[in-house]
């Protein structure tokens, strides 16, 4: 769509389907819920074996991270750094 944005992963909800993410949106929230707290953006990229020390390397990243804690997936703390979301489901 012409000057639209398209979102390339779903929304979180109450049943979340983390396989409906791409594998790259995947990977990062499977870095950050490996994390033993928060997590800054270039930690996600040294795990993915990005040069980091290159900052037009991090920011596709950045975005990307972002986006996921714009859906629901991720939490952006105010520091910026990024922590994995919690959600329970109801047994019935």
């Amino acid at each position: 769509m012409a000057g639209r944005a398209v979102l390339p992963s779903p929304h979180r909800s109450e049943n979340p389907d983390e396989a409906a993410l791409p594998a790259d949106y995947r990977k990062i929230l499977a870095i950050v819920r490996a994390a033993d707290g928060p997590v800054q953006v270039r930690a996600v990229g040294e795990e993915l074996g990005l040069q980091v020390t290159v900052r037009g390397k991090l920011e596709p990243l950045r975005a990307k991270t972002t986006k996921l804690a714009d859906l629901g997936w991720l939490r952006k703390r105010g520091d910026g750094r990024f922590t994995a979301r919690s959600w329970n489901r109801s047994v019935r």
